[in-house]
């Protein structure tokens, strides 16, 4: 019997029995204390019938350790945590706030434009107000000045009158 061992995963192992039957094994994982394979599969020659005794004596002369239950991989686990965490916080701790500030604010900017339509009606009322009363200024200077002008003129009639007499 001769044996060819396989040292790295995804190597394959294989023993070369009488009758050419060959064991066939690969690495799954490899250890500091040694390879560990997985299940042999055996193979035929072509011409030849393998009875089922060499096909037992085959797989008691391999050695092949069970399939090493996959461990949880914990830091994928962890990872998963977090980004749950993470994406929670983003929802409750930033999210859903920042939406509450946001109405607030549109609720206080539309109070904003209420005020400043007000303030702009009341600004115009203002310059109507102070138009009219550029207007009745304007209007009372003139009879002001128009007055004055009568008052020169009696003035003027009542001292020629006066030399006359």
């Amino acid at each position: 019997m001769e044996v060819f061992g396989a040292g790295e995963t995804g190597e394959h192992a294989g023993e070369v029995l009488g009758g050419r039957v060959v064991g066939d094994s690969e690495v799954v994982k490899r250890r500091p204390d040694g390879a560990i394979e997985e299940a042999v599969e055996l193979q035929a020659g072509s011409s030849s019938l393998i009875s089922t005794a060499i096909l037992s004596d085959a797989l008691e002369l391999l050695p092949v350790a069970d399939h090493p239950r996959s461990p949880l991989p914990w830091a994928l686990v962890a990872a998963s945590g977090l980004l749950l965490a993470i994406c929670l916080y983003l929802l409750f701790g930033a999210y859903l706030p920042a939406k509450q500030r946001l109405t607030k604010l549109e609720a206080e900017l539309k109070e904003v434009y209420a005020r400043e339509a007000q303030a702009q009606t009341k600004l115009v009322q203002q310059e109507k107000t102070y138009a009219l009363r550029e207007q009745q200024g304007t209007a009372l200077t003139y009879e002001r000045d128009a007055l004055a002008k009568r008052i020169e003129e009696l003035e003027k009639e009542l001292t020629a009158r006066g030399r006359k007499r």
